[in-house]
């Protein structure tokens, strides 16, 4: 996936959640963070920054996709 990257939610879900599985941090909105420093070029993010944060916000508190 990492070799295609598009601007759009479902590629930045994907993405996000290789770099979720990466990255070490207790703290869980500084983890986003510095998933979103992983993914600073990422198109969506680029294009969309505030639904990007809304969409990793929704997929870890609201669906607890990572416990």
């Amino acid at each position: 996936m990492i070799n295609k990257l598009y601007d759009n939610a479902d590629s930045f879900a994907m993405s996000f959640d290789e770099e979720w599985e990466k990255i070490d941090c207790e703290d869980l909105r500084l983890k986003i963070d510095k998933i979103f420093e992983h993914l600073s070029d990422h198109p969506f993010l680029v294009s969309n920054p505030e639904n990007a944060r809304k969409m990793a916000e929704f997929r870890i508190f609201s669906l607890k996709k990572f416990k």
